[in-house]
């Protein structure tokens, strides 16, 4: 049935005709790739380690360099909501040499946050593959007073409630714009550089509540430091069965379903030699021990996209999220 599903939303995706506008600029004719890859390959993370970002680009790292025989060197340059990651593999020379790993926010939503962005998302980056982010949980510190969404809601309307975000434009700060425009809440956002911070400041009680991946949040579902009440889209967590979904819980609002993504990309004119060595390496390695391990512990559903699959995806979903940031007012100029 999930085959099935994904199949069903790659087949619309593709059907979209604004995905050669994308095209030409990520797969210029012409262009070959002579002797690449003759030296290692870096991956820009644009968040510091302890994410889901940082997992999957170490783990896709090894299967990239198994396949083109050179190291794959991750480094984390975190800062900014990733644009300062995405803005350096953006000024980087399109020579296969130099990658970037990030999740949707400072490629889609930052273009509602900033009146001028450093870098152009639709002409100054080749689109490579996109991955499952998985489910966003909704945590609560243990003292928190709340078991559900609802009781949280309420919570904040009474209590001046702070709220982790891993970045300006994130789920989690339209999450928690949303509540204060729907509900007079007193939440303020507290953005961290990366998820693994923001969960320790949540387990120590510091920070009310906030939302992030399952990977970054289970090793503080152990101790029972937090406690989920929530989570997006419209189905459960295979890894959190017992906590109900937005939508079960009676809040349908779109930014309640909102999921992103997690992507591989590179510089603007990408030879399309490369792209395709690069994808293939990555669907084969999707298919590893250590992926389906990854994928299996976490929860993780949808397998990689191909180059063409991951250009519609930024096409047909990209505008539906920079409206709703806008909506919400979700701004930092």
């Amino acid at each position: 049935m999930e085959k099935t599903r994904r199949s069903d939303r790659r087949s619309f995706l593709l059907g979209s005709g604004a995905i050669a506008l994308l095209e030409a600029a990520a797969f210029p004719r012409g262009v070959r790739a002579q002797g690449w890859p003759a030296r290692p390959i870096r991956i820009i993370v644009s968040f510091p380690p302890g994410g889901l970002t940082d997992l999957y680009a170490r783990a896709y790292g090894e299967t990239i360099s198994r396949s083109i025989g050179q190291p794959v060197v991750v480094e984390n340059r975190a800062g900014a909501g990733g644009v300062i990651g995405c803005d350096a593999v953006a000024k980087s020379p399109a020579d296969g040499y130099t990658l970037l790993f990030t999740i949707s926010t400072p490629i889609v939503q930052a273009q509602a946050l900033y009146k001028k962005l450093p870098y152009d998302p639709d002409k100054d980056f080749t689109f490579i593959a996109a991955f499952d982010s998985g489910h966003l949980p909704l945590a609560v510190h243990r003292d928190v007073p709340a078991r559900a969404f609802r009781e949280f809601v309420d919570f904040a309307k009474r209590t001046a409630v702070n709220f982790g975000s891993y970045g300006p434009g994130s789920v989690p700060h339209m999450v928690a714009a949303q509540i204060n425009k729907l509900f007079g809440a007193r939440i303020e956002v507290v953005h961290f550089k990366g998820e693994a911070q923001m969960w320790l400041e949540v387990a120590a009680g510091r920070i009310h509540a906030a939302i992030g991946s399952i990977s970054a949040l289970s090793p503080h579902l152990q101790g029972e430091a937090v406690r989920p009440i929530a989570v997006n889209t419209a189905k459960r967590s295979p890894k959190l069965p017992q906590v109900a979904t937005y939508l079960e819980q009676g809040f349908p609002e779109k930014v309640f379903m909102l999921k992103g993504w997690l992507g591989l990309l590179g510089p603007a004119g990408l030879p399309a030699e490369i792209v395709g060595r690069i994808s293939k390496a990555i669907l084969e390695g999707a298919e590893s021990p250590r992926l389906k391990q990854i994928y299996e512990t976490f929860g993780l559903l949808e397998k990689p996209t191909t180059p063409e699959e991951f250009v519609a995806l930024y096409r047909e979903e990209g505008p539906a999220m920079i409206a709703i940031a806008r909506e919400l007012g979700v701004s930092l100029d």
